[in-house]
């Protein structure tokens, strides 16, 4: 059979995944050029807060095309699809087939012939999930399928060792420094760069601080302690509106709290979660179950607040650290 001479694709495109690789590659399979129209940045915004920027959205695309693919860039929900002439296909998945079928529509109005409409089914992650960029956004799965923190990896628990003390002393985000007696000085600084997701404190001084500046952070992890003693002054509880529990000895990341941080990330209600034990390796967990764009923050002894904003650069980090844990059920 015949390829085709060219092929229109349209989308959005936000953290280039193996489903979009998959629909440019049946694209190649049926046509000579693929045309790839790339929702600008305006298009996308109404999508969600968080989406990439159209250049690193189209520089994603071309790093891994090849010559038969150009990119462009998409202004409308139809592009050029409805007055094309030099065009002969269109390829989408199932729910974007409609909207193909009103381009042939308006084809067949303008006294055009219509596309050959090529669906093609999505890719399907390890869970049986659908791979998509609104759960790579949601931080629920990596741009190849696979989850961040799997439901056997979420029963296990997972011990420190010392060959990782250095690297987990050092700021893994962006520091902001402020005298020790007066921490809302750093914490105001943190709270100027903000992403537009939720914020979770980890630890009692940067939880109190935040409420102190009238802000109550959308998960607490505190355990009572600050560089392991016990605080006089506890923090007020009464400000959020679920409390929950967890059990997490020092240098350990346990069922309990992956359960906890679980649970608190899927509510949308203020949460504190109380560990009985140490929170000092929370911002791990929290990383690898967020969604894109949540805030993280906690103390820096002696120095300031660390604000980490989870990407999926920050994700395959934790994910990498816990990899170097000793692991025992």
């Amino acid at each position: 059979m015949a390829k085709l001479e060219r092929c229109l694709v349209g989308g959005t495109f936000d953290r280039f995944h193996q489903g979009h690789k998959s629909l440019l590659n049946a694209a190649l399979d049926a046509a000579e050029f693929v045309e790839v129209w790339i929702a600008n940045d305006p298009m996308s915004a109404a999508k969600s807060p968080i989406m990439q920027p159209f250049e690193d959205r189209r520089e994603a695309i071309i790093a891994w095309a090849d010559e038969r693919i150009t990119t462009h860039e998409l202004e409308d929900n139809y592009g050029p699809a409805p007055i094309r002439k030099d065009c002969d296909s269109i390829i989408c998945t199932p729910e974007t087939l409609g909207n193909c079928q009103r381009i042939n529509e308006i084809r067949l109005a303008n006294g055009l012939l219509p596309l050959e409409i090529i669906e093609v089914q999505h890719s399907i992650d390890e869970v049986g999930g659908i791979i998509s960029s609104s759960r790579i956004r949601a931080g629920l799965i990596d741009c190849d399928g696979k989850q961040w923190l799997s439901e056997g990896q979420s029963t296990q628990t997972y011990h420190f060792h010392r060959g990782l003390d250095a690297e987990l002393k050092e700021p893994s985000g962006e520091l902001f420094t402020g005298p020790e007696d007066s921490p809302e000085v750093a914490m105001s600084a943190a709270m100027e760069s903000i992403a537009p997701g939720g914020i979770v404190a980890v630890g009692d001084v940067c939880v109190a601080t935040l409420l102190e500046m009238g802000v109550v952070a959308d998960i607490a992890i505190i355990d009572g302690m600050t560089k392991r003693v016990e605080l006089d002054d506890k923090v007020d509880l009464t400000e959020f509106d679920v409390l929950l529990s967890a059990t997490n000895p020092p240098g350990q990341i346990t069922p309990s709290l992956i359960e906890a941080a679980a649970t608190a990330l899927r509510n949308d209600q203020t949460t504190c979660i109380q560990v009985e034990g140490e929170e000092d390796l929370a911002p791990i967990v929290i990383h690898l179950l967020a969604p894109l764009g949540t805030n993280v923050v906690y103390g820096q002894p002696n120095t300031g607040v660390v604000l980490r904003i989870t990407t999926l650069d920050a994700k395959e980090e934790c994910r990498g650290l816990l990899s170097r844990f000793e692991v025992r059920d």
